[in-house]
């Protein structure tokens, strides 16, 4: 495909453009696995295994997931979770109090957070009622001091993928396409860092949280354009990746058969899941997933919440979410979990039928 790239540096903050990020001791000696003496960094010098600091760059880590997810080590920065990532894209690329974005609600909550922490005017365009984006009315949102849009595919809370032709049409926009993945490995579609090739003004954000069951280390990615993952770099903390955590994901990460085995029994719980909750009375609507969760519309949302904590079980009450009322999201469990909650909804079911 050939397309005119757009000026990504032009596009960051005048103040991000010639920063100068700042430069710890293992940038300046970068052979750190060599058997030295180490005297730069100012470290305790009594090896405990985590005295010194770790990889700044996380190159060992970056590789393999280079290799996972077949994307160049010069397209990837890692964060402490994926919402260090989404903050960094919003210091480097929006200018406070000018700038603006486009978000598409329902959607996930932390976008709206963070417009609010860096100061950056956010516009809510709904999705349209099968939770798909209404791509004319973007269109219409968009400014001359619109930034991005920011999708979420599969998007929480709906659980569903956003359509791929209206993302190409909202990727010829000219602006930054921020689409966060954090559920896409549970999809069964590509990942759009396929098409980083094709658009450099596309951001994907993933986590390690999901299916990786990772969601205690804080570990997440970004592949974009080597333009984008340049300035990301220019305001990313220098330790950002902690050692821990470097370790940990490196040992999950060479067991990928687990994930795989755990992502096909998340999936058939799911789907199984979705047929089974259509037999309880309150339940009005099951919506599609394409996720690890599941988005069920009920006769009162409110009760059904209180009714099920009262049993143990904690679920998400979304009715108050646009496009949402009257809507639960229920994660996949185990299926002895999932068996429990079926129990209990059909305990529900049957006392609510007693009382009619």
């Amino acid at each position: 495909m050939s397309r005119e790239k757009i000026n990504i540096r032009k596009m960051a903050r005048p103040c991000i453009r010639d920063l100068k990020p700042y430069a710890s001791a293992k940038d300046e000696f970068k052979d750190f696995d060599q058997e030295m003496i180490y005297l730069d960094a100012n470290e305790n010098p009594y090896d405990n295994g985590l005295n010194r600091y770790p990889d700044p760059h996380q190159l060992e880590l970056k590789q393999k997931i280079s290799e996972i997810k077949e994307v160049a080590v010069a397209n990837i920065l890692l964060g402490n979770g994926s919402d260090e990532i989404l903050d960094m894209i919003f210091r480097v690329f929006f200018e406070p109090g000018k700038d603006n974005i486009i978000i598409n609600t329902p959607t996930f909550g932390m976008f709206k957070v963070l417009s609010n922490v860096n100061n950056v005017h956010f516009k809510e365009v709904s999705l349209t009622p099968d939770f798909q984006l209404d791509v004319p009315a973007i269109k219409d949102a968009v400014d001359q001091d619109t930034k991005a849009v920011f999708i979420c595919s599969p998007n929480n809370p709906t659980g569903n993928l956003m359509d791929e032709g209206a993302i190409m049409t909202l990727l010829e926009l000219g602006i930054l396409v921020i689409i966060d993945e954090a559920y896409i490995e549970f999809s069964g579609a590509q990942s759009w860092n396929r098409q980083l090739n094709n658009y450099n003004n596309l951001i994907v954000t993933q986590t390690f949280s999901k299916a990786y069951g990772l969601a205690g280390i804080r570990l997440g990615a970004c592949y974009a354009d080597t333009k984008i993952i340049e300035l990301l770099k220019k305001v990313k903390m220098p330790y950002n990746v902690n050692v821990l955590t470097q370790q940990t994901a490196l040992k999950y990460l060479e067991n990928d058969k687990v994930t795989e085995q755990e992502i096909i029994e998340i999936i058939s719980s799911r789907n199984k899941l979705s047929i089974e909750l259509q037999t309880i009375g309150f339940v009005q609507k099951i919506y599609h997933s394409d996720s690890n969760f599941i988005l069920v519309k009920v006769d009162d949302a409110d009760r059904r919440y209180k009714e099920l904590l009262d049993k143990d079980l904690v679920i998400r009450n979304r009715t108050k979410e646009p496009l949402c009322e009257n809507c639960l999201r229920i994660t996949v469990g185990t299926p002895k979990e999932n068996n429990i909650l079926l129990k209990r909804m059909q305990y529900l079911d049957a006392k609510n039928n007693e009382n009619s």
